[in-house]
Parts: structure tokens; C-alpha cells; sequence
């Protein structure tokens, strides 16, 4: 069967252009953000958000290293069971009250016990953390954890202010307060977001606009439609088969950043009520789907060239990609095989995606191609929040969904694979993943990490919880007014010196 039809991808947003500034800026997200409290969200759009209203411990630069945010400096101990940070002096949170180490306790005690929290297997080695200074922390940690610096720089390190967050508790995300450049001032469901700018954001002279609107627009025609109207500024991933039409547009800039993270599938095989089904239930299924499946045909089609197949959860150009289990070509006659040594001879799927059109073209080319294999492919499109709560709570046989990545390799894998990982949808549960992820994760040496990672790649590619389809890059588009953006590989819009001409 030929796969080979239209394409579309991607879209984020790049800069060029000087001039005066402008006081408000609109991005179009490609989804709808969650819930919008850091130790509660877990959505890639969500985190854009975040990139302009809560500032975390850490940031990284343009390669990929760590750099001081909230916190100015930090360091391990010899034996790698203390982290002390050092922390930003005359930072306000945007209530007004101070931040400082006791903000800092507050927030990672209440990410590591919220009922609600997500953040808890990102914290899993800390066992305590202490105030050693107005402006200083300790963490104490269980074991020795390379990646917790990594998981600062995210959610687990996004500080929020202490008495808005005790009030709000689990409402926290409809008012959310934090440290950033820009405050929370309404949300409307599937509209908008809207920010305004800090007066007493600690980085102020940076910040050049006073208002910032996230409009969630799923389709990538309309988003671009927008873009090319001046209805918006930026734009969160435009399609790969828009890319030209960009270049070619004098009014519009182009930039792109390979990215860190993945696209998977995932399946669910202890999780609530979708639970009951043969692809959770029968690990032979889920390797028949995936050899089932031409990741280049779909690099081809549907990313237009700009993305990289893969089957692991870091993209085939990482350190960290285990060279000895290569992307599988589509291998159809031993799918077929695999799907009769199950006891099959048709097995019903339903799978669950976002509703935007470049994941829907992929989904259709896979319903397709896994037809040939045996799996009557059943599609049901949702709003990207909704399917993510599904996910969450084990309403759904399988699911296409995305993770951004992250730095460090745990990141990418400690909370999907792990028996108790916050991020562990399908329910997967395998004593030695758990082991080798937890000695990845204490060990400092790279060579031993790398031998970790390798044996549990062995594991995933046999268990099959998660079939992985590639990397993608970040495609921006952008109006030519807007100076001072850099697009970086994690792709969050950081606005710290971007401004925009009348």
C-alpha cells in the first residue's frame, strides 16, 4: 500500500526584526493547556506558559546546559547525598510576597505530598529539604540523583507563592501565582490565556510587553491563517509543509530547533477501566503494531522530511539512543506472524489523539498500515486536555500523545516507566526497569548510566508499553516585527528580551 499522501507539521515561533515595542503580544498554542499549577499539569503547551509566568530554580541555554534562575548557584556534596542551592536575592512573587528559602521548602514539600501532585516521582530520591539560609537550601537525598538538577529546571522546580497556594490548594491552577515576568489575570477554557506583565519581576528590563494572550487555535490552516492576517505574533508549531510559504513571506520570519523529546503510542495495560483489553493484556500484540508501522513513510508524508524516526524515548541522534536496537523497518509478514502466535486473527483497537491535524494524518496513515497486519484500528479525535485526563485516569485502550523531553535522560523515561512514576499512564510495572532506572538515576558516571539505559531500552522494546515514532523539530513562524526571539532545543517561547515594532 502507497502511504504517500499531504502533509502537515509543527508549530512554535522564531523573530527577526527591530523597532519600538509594542505592548501586547498573541501566540497560538497549538493545544489547550491543563490545569495550569506546576506540581499538577503535565501538558507541552502548559509549559509554555509557564516559560512566562513561573520561573523555576534552573534554566538551560541554547546548548542544552544548566544556568542560574532562582537559584544563582548550587553544588553536591562528595558524596553526592546533599545539593545546596544559593538562592536570587530581591525576587517578589506576583502577590507581592518575598521569595526566599522558605518559599523554596514550601514548594517541593508540596510537590513531593499533594495528593494531587505529579511531581513526586521527579523528587522521588529527595528525602528531605531545609532552610540552611534566608537564601539557601539543602536537599537531602535518599540516594545520589544525577537528574535532580534536570528535574528543577521543570515543574518540580517552578517556585509558587506559598500563601496563594496554601489557600488555593488543589484549586491552585485557577489563580495561579508564581515568580515569573508575567501574571495570571484570566483564563477562558479552549479561547484564551491571558497574562500581564510584573512590574516587579527581578528581570523587568528585559520584559517588553504588558500583556501576552495564548489562543489555543488545534488546526495548523487556521493558525497559519492567523499569522498571515496579523492576528497573531508567534505561533506555537507551524505544519512542515507550511514551512515555504513562511520562508517565502516577506511579513513573516522562519527558525527551527530540533527538539528533545518523542511521539508515542501508549497502552494500557493496568489502568482503570480500558484496562480489559488484548493489547494491554499481550505484549506479542504491541510488537506486531509496532513493526506494523513505516516511521520513515510517515517522516515522509506527514512531517514533510522534518522529523526523526524512532523507537526509543530520545531521538536516534542522542548519546543516550542504544545503536544495538535500531528503528525497526515495517516488517508486515512477521507482524502477521506475531498477531497469530497471540491467538489472533483480527483484533480490534481503538485508539484515542489529539484533534489537530497533523496528528490526525499520522493516526490515519497508521490505521492503515497496522490494517495489513491484522488490527481493526478504530480512531477517536479529542481536545488535547481531555485526552491527557483520559490517559491519566486509564479511560482509554491506547493513546497517541507526546512528551517535549528533557535534558537529562531520566527525564525522559523515570516517570513513564517506573511502577509509581507520576507519568506512567499504561501502568507498566517491570521490578528490573525499576531497578536499572533507579541506578541510572543515582549514578554520576556516564559510562555506568549509559549500561543502565541500554538494559532498559532491551526491556521496552520487549514490553512494549510505549511504541515510539520519532522526534520531532520545532517549526517557527513569526511576524517580521518581533526581534530578539531564539529558539531553543526544548521549545519553550521565552520572552526575556523579545520585543515587537509598531
Amino acid at each position: 500500500m502507497n502511504f504517500k499522501t499531504l502533509a502537515s507539521t509543527a508549530l512554535v515561533a522564531g523573530l527577526l526584526a527591530g523597532g519600538a515595542q509594542a505592548a501586547d503580544l498573541k501566540i497560538a498554542l497549538q493545544d489547550d493547556p491543563d490545569v495550569l499549577d506546576p506540581a499538577q499539569s503535565r501538558s507541552f503547551v502548559g509549559r509554555i506558559v509557564y516559560a512566562a509566568m513561573c520561573d523555576a530554580l534552573v534554566d538551560i541555554d541554547a546548548d542544552v546546559n544548566f544556568v542560574p534562575k532562582l537559584a544563582t548557584d548550587w553544588k553536591f556534596s562528595d558524596d553526592g547525598l546533599k545539593l545546596v542551592m544559593n538562592l536570587r536575592q530581591g525576587v517578589k512573587f506576583q502577590d507581592g510576597e518575598d521569595f526566599n528559602a522558605d518559599a523554596v521548602v514550601y514548594t517541593i514539600n508540596r510537590n513531593m505530598t499533594m495528593k494531587e501532585s505529579r511531581r513526586k516521582s521527579d523528587l522521588a530520591s529527595v528525602e528531605k529539604i531545609e532552610k540552611t539560609g534566608d537564601y539557601q537550601v539543602t536537599f537531602t537525598l535518599k540516594q545520589p540523583d544525577a537528574s535532580l538538577v534536570a528535574q528543577l529546571y521543570d515543574r518540580a522546580g517552578m517556585i509558587v507563592a506559598p500563601k496563594a497556594a496554601e489557600a488555593e490548594g488543589a484549586n491552585f491552577g485557577a489563580h495561579p501565582v508564581c515568580a515569573g515576568p508575567f501574571k495570571f489575570v484570566e483564563r477562558v477554557p479552549q479561547d484564551r490565556i491571558v497574562l500581564e506583565k510584573f512590574d516587579g519581576y527581578w528581570n523587568a528590563r528585559d520584559i517588553h510587553f504588558d500583556k501576552v494572550t495564548y489562543l489555543p487555535i488545534p488546526d495548523t490552516t487556521v493558525r497559519l491563517a492567523n499569522l498571515q492576517s496579523g492576528d497573531v505574533d508567534l505561533v506555537d508549531r507551524i505544519a512542515s509543509t507550511d514551512a515555504d510559504t513562511v520562508k517565502a513571506n516577506p511579513k513573516l520570519g522562519y527558525a527551527e530547533v530540533a527538539g528533545l523529546g518523542n511521539m508515542g503510542i501508549y497502552f494500557n495495560l493496568a489502568n482503570g477501566t480500558g484496562a480489559k483489553n488484548p493489547m494491554g493484556e499481550n505484549k506479542l500484540l504491541r510488537q506486531a503494531f509496532s513493526l506494523s508501522i513505516d516511521r520513515d513513510a510517515i517522516d515522509e508524508v506527514v512531517f514533510n522530511g522534518a522529523a526523526l524516526p524512532g523507537n526509543q524515548p530520545w531521538p536516534p541522534t542522542s548519546v543516550w539512543y542504544d545503536k544495538t536496537h535500531p528503528v525497526p523497518p515495517r516488517d508486515i509478514d512477521k507482524a502477521r506472524a506475531l498477531v497469530k502466535e497471540a491467538g489472533f486473527d483480527r483484533v480490534k483497537v481503538t485508539i484515542k489523539h489529539a484533534n489537530n491535524p497533523v496528528v490526525t494524518q499520522a493516526m490515519q496513515m497508521i490505521q492503515a498500515m497496522a490494517a495489513e497486519a491484522g488490527f481493526d484500528v478504530t480512531l477517536q479525535s479529542t481536545e488535547f486536555a481531555t485526552l491527557l485526563d483520559d490517559q491519566s485516569s486509564g479511560n482509554f485502550e491506547v493513546s497517541r500523545s507526546d512528551w517535549s523531553g528533557r535534558p537529562d535522560p531520566d527525564g525522559n523515561v523515570y516517570q513513564f516507566f517506573t511502577t509509581k512514576g507520576g507519568l506512567n499512564d499504561p501502568k507498566y510495572s517491570n521490578p528490573e526497569v525499576d531497578r536499572l532506572l533507579n541506578e541510572a538515576r543515582a549514578s554520576t558516571d556516564p559510562a555506568v548510566r549509559k549500561a543502565k539505559y541500554d538494559a532498559f531500552v532491551g526491556h521496552l522494546l520487549e514490553d512494549n508499553p510505549i511504541v515510539y515514532l520519532g522526534t520531532q523539530k520545532y517549526l517557527y513562524g513569526f511576524t517580521a516585527k518581533l526581534n530578539g526571539f531564539k529558539p531553543l532545543p526544548d521549545a519553550m517561547i521565552r520572552l526575556q528580551g523579545v520585543s515587537k515594532a509598531d
